[in-house]
């Protein structure tokens, strides 16, 4: 009786909300995640040739490393100025992104249990956390090796890089590995509102390695095997952990938790 009592209170407990006061909602939590992301672009602006001096860090050494002119050229007098915008927006969306994951929490609060709703604070640690982690695993062991892979692999030809073209694929390694790195998190969406359970995760684990093999194949900069299977390893790592996440938050696992209290 007590526990059913529990399980009525947690459903009364969540608010209903028609069809237009979550459009409401949304239109409300969209607004604040761009007025932050437009104060963060300025920040980041303001910052913006320090912020090209620690993203052009790595092909300076590589190019110093191999005894070449270190300075990157530009093609279009507009390349700069595209070249500095671009970076203060992604600069800005990672500066502003604790609060925009704080705008989607409270986003899909209202439908979480009072007990789910403790999961915010690991949330949001944990994403920026992943990502952090993703983003700098990439600027310190792949992509100085994957650079000085590719210059001396052509060490026959004389390197003419240019800022836009280094740009993006500075942009692909690093967003990218940040991004792969976040799948605990997708998970743990994924299995709070049970669409995907641990079983299923171990049941498909090999269609889960041919995917990520397929993914580090095209973020890696590289041809080489070796380069792809570094890119893979942690994001293997990964999908285990998110095999345990899920675990710990499907929703069956939960309704037993509470039956035997």
């Amino acid at each position: 009786m007590d526990r059913a009592r529990a399980a009525l209170g947690e459903r009364v407990e969540l608010p209903g909300m028609s069809l237009l006061e979550h459009l409401e909602e949304l239109r409300k939590r969209l607004i604040h995640s761009a007025l932050y992301l437009i104060v963060a672009f300025f920040v980041a602006y303001a910052f913006r040739v320090r912020i090209y001096a620690f993203m052009q860090a790595p092909i300076t050494d590589a190019l110093r490393a191999h005894h070449l002119d270190t300075q990157l050229v530009y093609l279009n007098p507009v390349d700069i100025f595209n070249l500095y915008i671009k970076i203060s927006l992604m600069a800005g969306a990672i500066l502003a992104s604790p609060l925009i994951l704080y705008e989607v929490w409270l986003f899909i609060s209202p439908g979480l249990y009072k007990r789910e709703k403790r999961y915010v604070v690991p949330f949001m640690a944990a994403t920026i956390g992943l990502f952090l982690a993703g983003a700098f695993f990439g600027y310190r062991y792949v992509y100085p090796g994957a650079l000085n892979f590719l210059i001396g692999y052509s060490s026959a030809f004389k390197p003419m890089v240019t800022v836009g073209e280094y740009t993006e694929l500075f942009l692909t390694v690093i967003l990218g590995l940040g991004i792969t790195f976040e799948l605990p998190i997708v998970i743990f969406f994924l299995a709070l509102f049970g669409l995907v359970s641990a079983r299923f995760l171990w049941k498909n684990v090999r269609y889960a390695i041919l995917i990520i093999f397929v993914i580090a194949a095209i973020i890696t900069p590289t041809p080489d095997i070796l380069t792809m299977c570094v890119f893979a390893a942690p994001m293997l790592a990964l999908y285990s952990i998110s095999i345990g996440v899920a675990y710990m938050v499907h929703p069956s696992r939960r309704k037993r938790l509470r039956e035997s209290k």
